[in-house]
């Protein structure tokens, strides 16, 4: 999965649950970004994701696996 499929997913999630939403480019080092939803935030690299790299980012944001 690449991180922008990734990210439209959790906007997406966000909107549904009625969570506050935010992307930081300047945040991240490199080509890395930060992600808030809701209450909690994580760093997401770009380019492709493992499953194991987007399951471990769900965790980190408190979403459960569907």
């Amino acid at each position: 999965m690449k991180r922008e499929a990734l990210i439209r997913e959790l906007r997406a999630l966000a909107r549904k649950r009625g969570l506050a939403f935010e992307v930081f480019t300047d945040k991240g080092k490199g080509s890395h970004c930060r992600v808030r939803l809701g209450d909690r935030m994580t760093t997401i690299q770009s380019g492709e994701l493992s499953k194991l790299m987007v399951r471990t980012i769900r965790r980190q944001l408190g979403i459960e696996s569907d």
